[in-house]
């Protein structure tokens, strides 16, 4: 993204809140691994959204009609010797000329500085919760205030979280984003082609993991988007199984859920496939459904129509293919009614897709499912999980997990599946297996 596309979500984040507010993001903190060694920094997503900096310890203030300068920049003055250890730092001079800012100062002068740019504010937008310690400055700031109400100060009598705002505006991608959403997905699609090129039986997970970071690198993705799921057999039963330490074994399914993050832009994906490259008749019969399920479930997906509707497809088509496969017993309508098929399908159908790969957004607006707007971004991902230990399965679907789940953008006509590069149905896997 360049420093265009940030002013522009500042200037219009600016306009929502009106002259009489100030929005104040402080930016995530770095995080140990253990002792000395610390995580590798990524930006809170909210914060990056707005200001594309890159560096911690850093506030980014936004003050509609300040005569200074509506965005200000807090961050960690330039030290030459720290420098030699961590490299270089934008300071007050890059703040403003690298990032944008209209004005920066030292992070160490925000007690100073800051609560004087809340005088006269009639509300303060910010978030509270998400980083503790902060609240509390921030409250003490406009406690100090008041004690100065009689010399004619006026301090916010109202906070409004940024959620609110915020939040909104990343739900609907502009066209740099979807571009960077694009590519993410491209990126994680030929690293799925590559793991199940690269599979066979006695390998370990994380053997195929390693192969999935390989061509996330190879194709500039520095970092996965989440912890990638890779269960063997029965792990592909835990929906969030992150081991990824057991073999591989003949005749069991590999499920992958896996993305790369390009620009800060998450993708999403997940196939199921044989470790030994062919789907046995209770395999593909079970696939089968999952898929046809999950291609109802797109369908759904286009303008007005709302979040449940994917959700509601998926559940009709897996609930009949359940009871044709004598999985459930009795009638689709009392199945669907008792939500028989739950102990096999127990989660929902997607989410919301962005910088986070849960990302942000209200699922409802005024208790009613959210309607779809060209530029969202959801995942699609219905699945079907029969452990060995679910005592009235028959012994022929025991460990078979098979999830397929592929990111999609709603577009004004309907949508486009950005994840269409790896293949899906069971004869396009078998062949790239086996090629």
């Amino acid at each position: 993204m360049n420093k265009q596309e940030f002013a522009h979500r500042r200037k219009h984040l600016m306009q929502l809140m009106g002259d009489s507010g100030v929005a104040i993001l402080p930016a995530a903190p770095m995080r140990l691994r253990n002792r000395d060694s610390e995580y590798h920094y990524r930006p809170d997503s909210d914060f990056y959204y707005l200001t594309g900096f890159p560096e911690p310890e850093a506030v980014a203030v936004l003050i509609p009609g300040r005569k200074h300068g509506e965005y200000v920049l807090f961050c960690r003055e330039r030290n030459p010797d720290m420098e030699t250890w961590t490299g270089k730092m934008a300071g007050q001079e890059g703040a403003v000329a690298d990032y944008g800012a209209d004005d920066s100062f030292p992070i160490d002068d925000i007690d100073d500085i800051l609560p004087g740019m809340l005088e006269n504010k009639q509300r303060v937008y910010y978030t509270m919760g998400t980083h503790p310690d902060f609240d509390q400055r921030l409250i003490g700031w406009v406690n100090s205030l008041r004690k100065q109400s009689r010399a004619g100060i006026h301090t916010p009598g109202e906070f409004v979280s940024l959620d609110h705002l915020l939040h909104d505006m990343r739900l609907i991608k502009s066209g740099k984003e979807i571009k960077a959403m694009q590519t993410a997905a491209r990126i994680s699609a030929r690293a799925h082609c590559a793991a199940m090129q690269a599979c066979k039986p006695g390998m370990k997970e994380y053997e195929i993991e390693a192969t999935l970071m390989h061509s996330f690198m190879q194709q500039g993705a520095r970092f996965p988007a989440y912890n990638s799921i890779v269960g063997g057999g029965a792990n592909g039963c835990t929906l969030h199984y992150t081991d990824n330490n057991a073999v591989l074994k003949d005749g069991d399914l590999l499920l992958i859920d896996a993305g790369a993050e390009y620009e800060y832009y998450a993708s999403d994906i997940t196939r199921t496939f044989p470790v030994n490259g062919k789907y046995s008749t209770a395999q593909r019969a079970v696939y089968e459904l999952v898929l046809e399920a999950q291609h109802a479930a797109i369908e759904q997906v286009r303008p007005g129509k709302h979040w449940n509707e994917p959700h509601e497809a998926a559940v009709e088509v897996l609930t009949d293919g359940l009871l044709k496969l004598g999985i459930l017993k009795g009638t689709k309508k009392t199945a669907i009614k008792n939500e028989s098929y739950k102990p096999y399908y127990m989660h929902r159908t997607g989410h919301w897709l962005g910088m986070d790969v849960h990302d942000v957004g209200d699922y409802k607006v005024a208790d009613e499912w959210r309607v779809f707007e060209p530029g969202m971004v959801l995942t699609v991902e219905p699945g079907l999980y029969l452990p060995a230990t679910h005592k009235r399965l028959a012994k022929k679907w025991w460990n078979i997990g098979i999830r397929i789940e592929d990111d999609v953008l709603v577009t004004k006509t309907g949508c486009e599946v950005l994840t269409s590069g790896v293949p899906k149905s069971p004869d396009d896997v078998e062949a790239l297996m086996a090629g």
